[in-house]
């Protein structure tokens, strides 16, 4: 059985507005790989520093599924407004 894969982003957002336009975007590889969101925005705190305004954390049925899903053309493609409205952190990691 493999272990389940995780994106986990911690993103400053420069331009709301364009970031809309990545959010539509992406659903297309969320709903083709399986994608369940963990954590999406929200209330947040952090008490050591800074880690952006926006913090998501997505699962995958297996980590091979999260690289392809990030790999895949139409996360490419979203990924394009993501990169032109916000900075920050973005990894893929094995997880339980």
């Amino acid at each position: 059985m493999s272990k389940k894969g995780f994106w986990i982003a911690l993103v400053d957002v420069t331009d709301p507005e364009a970031y809309k336009k990545y959010i539509e975007a992406n659903a297309a590889a969320f709903a083709k790989y399986q994608a369940r969101f963990v954590v999406r925005a929200g209330q947040y705190t952090n008490p050591e520093s800074p880690t952006g305004n926006r913090h998501v954390v997505l699962e995958f049925e297996s980590y091979e599924k999260a690289v392809e899903c990030y790999n895949s053309p139409e996360y490419q493609e979203a990924s394009k407004h993501r990169l032109a409205a916000s900075t920050g952190h973005f990894v893929i990691v094995e997880g339980v």
